[in-house]
């Protein structure tokens, strides 16, 4: 494995609503152009994809792990049935009331106004300014936010009692997790239209991604456990803000300030939904600090995985990988931003400050405090490795009519 592939295995998003650890750079798939030989070790793992036994039906494009699961100790419940009230009064405010809460027609030509075919063709002029490289993150994190059912499914897991146990349950978690979905959804709708409108990408091989990645679901590994998953949804949160704030960036520059406000929109929404998840977090660091140390610990040794991580398209078992390294390339999500996430949440749970721990503890502590010095090494030599390379690597596509697009 190469110095990058290492850096990126050991550490990369799209966005839902959540995003996570980079991943490593899948070798370019059948039909890409590439100017070197491949490595022994790529050329073997070719070589066993073609022999590989046919996928079953519905199955994900790659085994998952017998997932842990009712990790919480019993005792633990009592903390969270307490903490409902205080849920109301602190992150229930967090959520926007429906009649002031944009929609996505507000970015969108109206189909019901005369001028609509104008305003289309003046969206897909300025979208003909954006390159290939670009549209696979956009399109990339849209899929990533329309997989939308499946992260309340996850949260819906969770034990202790913040999961939604009827489905119009009135408690403060079950609340906020309907309320949370209910605003999310928008962000796959307004990105999916836009991308319908623009006319440059393959919206059927889009859909069949979204409904093959819903289908596969997804392995956070937080064992139901709500003190994981809470870490695991603030971590994921605010990658989507740095996802969507940079994607923002991109466009301003490509020259297309609707879309730049577009991204910009749903970035600010990331990071309200991160300020409440990290509230939860902050608050259970305040009543169980010991615990919840251990439990940033625990999801910080498995590394984070990106929702969309079981990213598919009926061709390309590699895709998110590819996604992934395109993403790292523009700046959209990348190794540093996975470090900086890991030493900002510690500053912002105040870690290094605890006292009273037990001895796993703190040796949780010391784990999680060294933990964004150490990614950020890595990420420099990969970085390194990465600007010695004289030749590229591409892979086409599906998403944008198989072109190739530069990984590395």
């Amino acid at each position: 494995m190469s110095l990058m592939a290492a850096a990126a295995a050991a550490v990369l998003p799209s966005c839902g609503a959540l995003f996570g650890a980079p991943a490593a750079v899948a070798p370019p798939c059948r039909g890409s152009r590439r100017r070197r030989a491949l490595s022994p070790v790529v050329a073997m793992a070719s070589a066993a994809q073609q022999v590989r036994a046919p996928r079953k039906p519905l199955a994900p494009p790659r085994e998952v792990r017998r997932p842990v699961a009712h990790s919480l100790p019993p005792q633990k419940r009592e903390i969270f049935e307490s903490l409902n009230s205080w849920a109301a009064d602190a992150i229930l405010p967090l959520l926007k009331p429906l009649e002031s809460c944009w929609q996505p027609q507000d970015y969108l030509p109206d189909a019901s106004s005369e001028s609509f075919g104008d305003e289309v063709r003046e969206l897909r002029a300025r979208a003909r300014e954006i390159p290939d490289d670009y549209l696979v993150c956009l399109v990339g994190d849209m899929v990533t936010e329309e997989a939308l059912p499946t992260y309340q499914t996850m949260l819906n897991t969770l034990d202790g009692g913040v999961r939604d146990e009827t489905g119009a349950s009135p408690t403060s978690w079950a609340v906020w997790t309907r309320a949370w979905t209910a605003e999310e959804n928008r962000h796959g709708d307004l990105m999916n239209k836009y991308l319908f409108l623009s006319g440059r990408v393959d919206m059927r091989q889009i859909e069949k991604t979204i409904q093959y990645l819903i289908g596969s679901g997804m392995d956070p590994k937080t064992e139901t456990n709500p003190y994981m998953g809470f870490i695991y949804t603030s971590f994921q949160e605010r990658a989507t803000f740095i996802s969507h704030g940079n994607t923002a960036r991109h466009a301003r520059r490509y020259g297309d300030a609707k879309l730049a406000q577009i991204c910009g929109t749903i970035a600010a929404d990331e990071k309200r939904h991160e300020s409440a998840y990290e509230r939860i977090v902050a608050k259970l660091f305040e009543v169980d600090p010991d615990y919840t140390a251990r439990a940033f610990a625990d999801m910080m040794r498995k590394k984070v995985a990106m929702p969309a991580h079981l990213m598919y398209d009926g061709r390309d078992d590699g895709l998110f990988a590819r996604f992934s390294a395109v993403a790292q390339r523009l700046g959209v999500y990348t190794a540093r931003d996975y470090a900086d996430i890991i030493e900002f949440l510690v500053r912002r749970w105040g870690v290094a400050d605890l006292t009273g721990l037990s001895g796993e503890g703190r040796r949780a502590q010391e784990f999680v405090c060294s933990l964004g010095p150490r990614f950020r090494r890595l990420e420099e030599r990969a970085q390194a490795a990465r600007a010695s390379k004289d030749e590229a690597e591409f892979a086409p596509f599906s998403w944008i009519y198989d072109r190739q697009v530069q990984l590395i």
